[in-house]
């Protein structure tokens, strides 16, 4: 049976990633005719070509789109192999913090990452609203928090853009001629003031209806139709349906979500994780570049 070379498998991906094999010499720090020498070594280890010509750019074929699933595995367990040895064995207590919002969206695949290349790190999590986790954050009550705030006094890596949309009861009547009837978040809530301004600045009356401390109550009043709401797409589900431009509703920005370290960390732990986690971030944010048809 024969064996793979990962430096060839890394070549590969370094193709498609950058686009050009030009590209992957420069990334790779190699001369472009020593990367085409290594896909040739490649292409008779397999027994397949990985290429094909289309126009004047070149395409992986159906073969090599399989070798490249099976390469960024292989090479993503061996770059766990190396990380885990060269970070040794974090052990201690890691808190992080998230609001309900992305709870269940955003939280799970951080906390994946964590147990994955810190198996023996004991994780101790905490969801509320985003402004008071943004406080215990600043107090040094947990160590790290996914906000929808900015806040330039921390280090911070950005996870994603969401859209905010107007959400209802899929059964609620919108009437465009009454005032809108507003659920919101009581106390400090970007939401509540996303959506009063975007309703002033196209002077639409509207009317707060329901309020509550909980992203459940609100979408208890929103299942029951007592209003319509600002909120993160991700609450969208099945008894829910969005207000548009088409029900003149008004446009409401997106909002980024970060992922906030605690500010002056000493504890070498956090420092290791939330550095691990930058890092996986990036290769997130490229891997979704990857998915758009590579030209090489």
């Amino acid at each position: 049976m024969k064996t793979l070379d990962l430096e060839l498998l890394r070549s590969l991906d370094a193709i498609v990633s950058h686009e050009s094999f030009a590209a992957a010499a420069v990334h790779l720090e190699r001369t472009q005719s020593a990367v085409t020498q290594q896909m040739q070594r490649l292409e008779e280890q397999i027994g397949h070509p990985l290429f094909e010509k289309q126009g004047r750019q070149k395409k992986l074929t159906d073969h090599g789109q399989r070798l490249l699933t099976y390469a960024r595995h292989l090479l993503a367990i061996n770059d766990e192999a190396i990380r885990n040895f060269q970070q040794g064995r974090l052990e201690g207590v890691l808190r992080i913090g998230a609001p309900h919002d992305v709870a269940d969206t955003m939280l799970p695949p951080l906390l994946t990452e964590v147990a994955r290349s810190s198996p023996l790190l004991q994780l101790d999590i905490h969801v509320g609203r985003s402004p008071f986790l943004m406080e215990s954050l600043k107090r040094g009550e947990i160590d790290m928090a996914i906000s929808n705030r900015v806040d330039p006094e921390l280090e911070g890596v950005v996870l994603r853009t969401s859209p905010t949309v107007w959400l209802c009861s899929a059964s609620y009547l919108h009437d465009q001629a009454a005032p809108i009837p507003l659920i919101e978040a009581d106390g400090p809530s970007i939401f509540r003031r996303m959506g009063r301004e975007a309703l002033d600045a196209v002077g639409i009356a509207w009317t707060p209806r329901y309020t509550s401390s909980s992203l459940i109550g609100i979408k208890a009043a929103l299942r029951a139709g007592l209003g319509v709401t600002a909120r993160g797409v991700e609450q969208l589900d099945a008894g829910l349906r969005v207000l548009g431009l088409n029900d003149g509703m008004p446009r409401l920005p997106d909002l980024t979500y970060h992922l906030y370290v605690r500010s002056h960390v000493v504890n070498p732990v956090t420092r290791e994780v939330f550095e691990s986690l930058k890092s996986q971030m990036r290769l997130l944010r490229t891997d979704a570049h990857r998915e758009r048809p590579p030209r090489v």
